[in-house]
């Protein structure tokens, strides 16, 4: 994913950031809870009819959603919890977004169609994320696809800023479906490799 290669880029600059807002006494609880807090907002905006607005708000609350991880480097706190409590408020902010976005659409000449296409696509976003989850707790890695949370919330957040929502809910309800199925696929490759390597291994004398 282009999000995985880009990331390792910005997270050596965020470690600078995270240790200066560490040095605040923010922890990086505080800030997963401040990214929702935030994205949560840009709901509002969007469904109080101001979908440009909330486009750009957008793209800033999910650069503030690298903080909480820059925070838990900067300060050694780095804890099996907080991975946990970060990609569940993630899929909080994910789905409130789309219920902003779903509250200004029945306002508009596009309500039926882009409330079809909203459900196609969380749902595909819940997909992307706990074929993730199920591949990872049986020891398998799946960061595998086309559209990670970083890619989905971008590409909203410009259709949004350029006032065609549809043309985001189109792509995203396309990609998401077909990069949990690209997972889904991977597992399966991968859990098919490893049956063969073991039924293949040559006994012992």
């Amino acid at each position: 994913m282009i999000s995985e290669r880009i990331g390792q880029w910005v997270r050596r600059y965020m470690l600078h950031v995270g240790q200066w807002l560490a040095s605040t006494g923010m922890t990086a609880n505080m800030a997963t809870i401040i990214g929702f807090l935030l994205n949560a907002g840009v709901a509002a905006v969007i469904a109080s009819g101001h979908p440009r607005i909330g486009g750009v708000l957008l793209l800033v609350a999910s650069a503030f959603d690298m903080v909480d991880g820059a925070i838990a480097r900067a300060t050694g706190t780095v804890s099996r919890f907080g991975g946990f409590f970060d990609a569940t408020l993630d899929r909080y902010s994910e789905f409130v977004v789309y219920l902003g976005l779903l509250i200004w659409l029945n306002q508009t000449q596009d309500d039926h169609i882009g409330s079809v296409l909203i459900l196609i696509a969380a749902s595909g976003a819940l997909l992307i994320s706990y074929a993730r989850a199920r591949a990872e707790a049986v020891g398998y890695s799946a960061s595998v696809g086309l559209v990670a949370r970083p890619e989905r919330v971008v590409l909203l957040a410009l259709c949004l800023i350029i006032n065609q929502p549809l043309w985001a809910l189109w792509a995203l309800a396309i990609a998401t479906h077909f990069t949990a199925l690209t997972r889904i696929v991977h597992v399966w490759r991968l859990a098919n490799a490893e049956t063969k390597s073991v039924t293949t291994k040559p006994s012992g004398s």
